[in-house]
């Protein structure tokens, strides 16, 4: 066999390969739709099957229908505001912090930055007692702050952003000092809007952390409005005894924002990755 014609065998065994590694992730999330648009006796039938025989919003409907025992669009809002607030908070915070430890001089930045590092190695489970404790010495429980604000500290968006500003020509920031601009105006006016790509990743991951995240809002709150998605749906497991065409029908509404903010945004989120160093 020639040079081309192996070239052109590697090729289709590789674009094969590839095929069946997205069949395989894309697999769960199509069973899960297929199912939330089943009837219940037919997710229960001896032989299952991929697409629903007789399609029905049933499911849909009975999830917004029993809105007093499980407020189901309460929840999706709590999700939202505390996803998305705590999105545009952390960016703010970590782009400041980024922005001092990559273009500021100031005595010990070296040793912080360093000591701030070092914070990712510790779980998120060994700090939640203590979280516990300042929560509830703030009298923060069932409120959206108890939510959002202690995830506000990762140190990982002050790496990944520093990454990226460290890669701006410095004869930018330069001669903006020449035209009279101080390191407040350099920030907001140059630093910022070159780095939109790195921006779009954090705010992807610092999204799906958020609206993923289930210890923190399970401790945090004992009210059923004040639940968000992923415990809500916890909580929808036992009331209902396991009805699983409704429990896919939250899952499928859980899902839709997360995958439609990241085809909105996969192509920054690609570009930030590599431009940021923190690719494989």
């Amino acid at each position: 066999m020639g040079g081309r014609p192996r070239r052109a065998m590697r090729r289709l065994l590789l674009y094969a390969a590839m095929v069946a590694a997205a069949a395989f992730f894309v697999a769960p999330v199509f069973w899960m739709v297929s199912i939330s648009l089943q009837p219940e006796n037919e997710v229960f039938s001896k032989a299952p099957h991929w697409l629903p025989r007789e399609p029905t919003l049933r499911n849909y409907r009975d999830l917004f229908a029993r809105a007093e025992e499980a407020p189901v669009a309460r929840w999706f809002a709590n999700s939202v505001i505390v996803a998305g607030g705590g999105t545009l908070t952390y960016l703010l915070i970590a782009s400041m912090a980024a922005y001092a430890f990559s273009r500021l001089r100031f005595p010990g930045r070296e040793p912080l930055f360093v000591l701030v590092l070092a914070t990712l190695i510790i779980p998120g489970q060994v700090t939640i007692i203590p979280v516990f404790l300042v929560l509830q010495r703030l009298g923060w429980f069932n409120t959206y702050l108890a939510l959002i604000v202690p995830g506000l500290s990762g140190a990982f968006g002050v790496f990944l952003l520093r990454q990226f500003f460290l890669t701006i020509p410095r004869d930018l920031e330069e001669a903006a000092m020449l035209d009279g601009c101080g390191p407040a105006g350099i920030y907001a006016r140059i630093i910022l809007p070159l780095a939109k790509p790195a921006l779009a990743t954090l705010a992807i991951f610092s999204f799906l952390g958020g609206w993923n995240d289930f210890l923190l809002p399970l401790i945090a709150t004992n009210e059923v409005e004040m639940r968000t998605l992923p415990v809500g749906l916890t909580l929808f497991l036992g009331r209902y005894d396991m009805q699983y065409g409704m429990v896919m029908a939250v899952a499928t509404v859980a899902s839709l924002p997360v995958v439609l903010i990241f085809l909105a945004f996969q192509r920054h989120i690609v570009r930030g990755v590599v431009l940021s160093g923190i690719k494989g």
